[in-house]
């Protein structure tokens, strides 16, 4: 994907990703709204409280079917790479902050965060290592 050029997986990537994210935002504040509102209980509140969840479960096969389908091997060993590093850092961090919540030295991280954790270490990770292989 060099001069701006997106390749066939990255557009496909995109078809997947926006509507992905879009319903994430959606179905976040209209379950929000309906359990603010009429305060459901059970087996729909339940419901109403995983549905945020479905639409980042798409995120992530979105991101998974880019990395399997995209065919610049140099992109797609920065990606993995990035995911490895992203995956690590998540990891470290939960297990850490974990710990410190068992001794009550830290308040309780929620764990919907997790994901975008992942994200932004993804993210931050990218152009350290793209730049090992300049």
């Amino acid at each position: 994907m060099t001069c701006n050029k997106i390749s066939s997986a990255g557009r496909r990537y995109l078809r997947r990703f926006v509507p992905a994210m879009t319903g994430y935002v959606v179905v976040l504040f209209a379950s929000l709204w309906v359990i603010e509102a009429y305060h459901p209980k059970g087996p729909l509140l339940w419901l109403l409280g995983v549905a945020p969840a479905i639409p980042v479960m798409g995120v992530i096969a979105a991101m998974g079917l880019y990395l399997m389908e995209e065919t610049d091997e140099f992109l797609r060993t920065v990606l993995a790479q990035s995911m490895l590093w992203g995956i690590g850092i998540t990891l470290g961090l939960a297990t850490a902050w974990g710990f410190l919540e068992n001794v009550d030295a830290v308040p309780h991280f929620p764990l919907y965060l997790i994901f975008p954790v992942f994200c932004g270490a993804f993210g931050l990770s990218q152009p350290f290592v793209k730049r090992r292989y300049q």
